[in-house]
């Protein structure tokens, strides 16, 4: 089964009367996309209606041509997802091994023998084979992330949807996760929301960014970072009319329209990018 396109076409999603997302044309074709975007951005809402957890209001979403909106063809998609929500929800009580071998009963996965060497593989790819036998509540935050990600990869699924799947996670384990992601990305298409745009985004494949339910840009990591191409300086002081973060003691990085006079640019990053996209 090769990695699935899935199109996105004329999408109006609304919570009551707040208009939540509007998109006229998404494609996510193989291999990894990032999608980058302020907290209530929309990011999250994409992500449910692409793993078919929420329901379509207006538009189309096509997984390889299937329809979401159709019982059967929507059930052939489940099949296909691994999916990582934005919080989660776990029993706390059950051990980690049985909630793998759950899920892996949810996903199908007839025999209890391959539930087994799938739950072993899955808790091995992110670190928690040690606490199989553990149970959920006693694991700390990062590590119930890191079984959020493990129950996802359960049976192969060719289509991964991730939301923050590096939320909560220790440098390492986040510079792991995201070695694994772009291994995966060579045969299975992930969509993945994060704020993470230096240690994630500039490693996929491509880059949506949605700002108020809306994609501004859409392009490669190396493309979003030109977008501030000229735009960005490093200085001892905070500047009120730029959007300026802190680098170090007493260093800040600054995204403006222009670089001021006696001040020089330095070559952009992505996530200098995306606060130039975010922050016209």
């Amino acid at each position: 089964m090769t990695a699935p396109t899935v199109a996105v076409d004329s999408i109006i999603h609304c919570y009551g009367a707040r208009p939540a997302l509007s998109i006229s044309r998404l494609v996510f074709e193989g291999g990894s996309t990032a999608v980058l975007g302020p907290n209530g951005s929309g990011k999250s809402t994409l992500l449910r209606l692409l793993a078919t957890v929420a329901e379509l209001q207006e538009g189309t979403i096509r997984v390889d041509g299937l329809d979401p909106t159709d019982q059967l063809q929507r059930t052939a998609i489940r099949r296909r997802i691994g999916y990582v929500a934005q919080h989660d929800g776990f029993p706390t009580r059950m051990r980690v091994d049985a909630f793998c071998d759950y899920v892996g009963a949810l996903k199908e996965i007839d025999s209890a023998r391959l539930r087994r060497r799938w739950t072993t593989w899955a808790l091995d790819q992110v670190g928690l084979s040690s606490v199989a036998h553990d149970r959920i509540g006693s694991l700390s935050g990062g590590m119930q992330r890191r079984l959020s990600i493990a129950q996802a990869l359960l049976g192969n699924p060719d289509l991964l949807i991730l939301d923050e799947p590096l939320a909560g996670l220790d440098a390492e384990r986040r510079a792991e996760i995201a070695n694994l992601f772009v291994t995966l990305a060579e045969s299975v298409t992930i969509v993945c929301a994060t704020h993470h745009a230096e240690e994630l985004a500039t490693l996929c494949h491509r880059v949506v960014v949605v700002d108020g339910g809306r994609p501004v840009f859409v392009g490669t990591p190396g493309s979003l970072a030109a977008r501030a191409e000229g735009r960005v300086w490093e200085t001892t002081t905070a500047v009120p009319a730029a959007v300026s973060r802190a680098i170090g003691p007493g260093r800040f990085r600054c995204v403006a329209h222009a670089v001021p006079a006696g001040e020089s640019p330095v070559p952009p990053s992505v996530a200098d990018g995306y606060l130039a996209v975010v922050h016209p």
